[in-house]
């Protein structure tokens, strides 16, 4: 049975994910070339369509391997800590604005936006959930969940970059982000370890496990630091 707290975790997950992202700063460079109508309905069509493409790919990996489980809760586990780490990484990548020669902007913006977001970890997020979950009503759901959270960071955003002319403190999403994915990691590492029955051995993997993912947490805000 998918719970409403579980809804609201997925809601939440992408909703912090996508604040600060690059997509939704190309989002913002969007605002200058095309109106706020076009720009959401383009935004909108596009997250329900890679988000159910995301799910669907998530579910059908679990099917295949629903013989060995943890597996996917492993793939699930490294995935997360990924996306966390990532999420300190600073990014240069700017979106550029030209003149745009097709005429309906709302497929201009689908086009630009699913292109930009192919491989982000927004999209890897949803496969994850899906994988967890498997090819079941659960993924209606969780399609609706990541949709909903993903819309409202970038709607969010963009009320943003006109209340503050395109300046947004993203640092605090990003470190949430960070926060986020890094509990998520850990808590599907104790589920793979507990379904292995590995509990005697919990403490030491989950000690090597947290001083690798500082250690690697440290190295990128070091380099961030020599990068400015």
């Amino acid at each position: 049975m998918f719970s409403l707290t579980y809804f609201f975790t997925v809601l939440f997950t992408f909703f912090v994910a996508e604040m600060g992202d690059k997509t939704q700063l190309m989002l913002f460079a969007l605002t200058s070339k095309y109106k706020i109508r076009s720009i959401v309905l383009g935004t909108a069509v596009a997250i329900c369509v890679l988000n159910a493409l995301s799910v669907c790919a998530g579910g059908l990996l679990n099917a295949f391997l629903s013989a060995h489980l943890w597996i996917v809760k492993l793939i699930a586990c490294v995935a997360f800590f990924y996306f966390s780490v990532t999420s300190l990484i600073k990014s240069d990548d700017e979106e550029e604005g030209g003149e745009s020669k097709i005429t309906f902007a709302s497929l201009a913006v689908f086009c630009i936006f699913f292109i930009a977001e192919l491989g982000d970890k927004t999209q890897l997020s949803a496969i994850t959930f899906g994988a967890t979950n498997g090819l079941n009503a659960n993924l209606l759901w969780i399609w609706l969940a990541a949709s909903v959270g993903f819309f409202a960071a970038d709607i969010i955003g963009l009320v943003l970059a006109f209340v503050l002319h395109g300046k947004t403190p993203d640092s605090f999403f990003k470190l949430l982000s960070f926060l986020v994915f890094a509990v998520f990691g850990f808590v599907n590492l104790h589920t793979v370890l507990s379904e292995l029955q590995l509990n005697s051995y919990m403490i030491p993997i989950f000690s090597a496990v947290f001083v690798l993912f500082v250690a690697t947490c440290v190295i990128i805000v070091l380099r961030n630091r020599k990068s400015r």
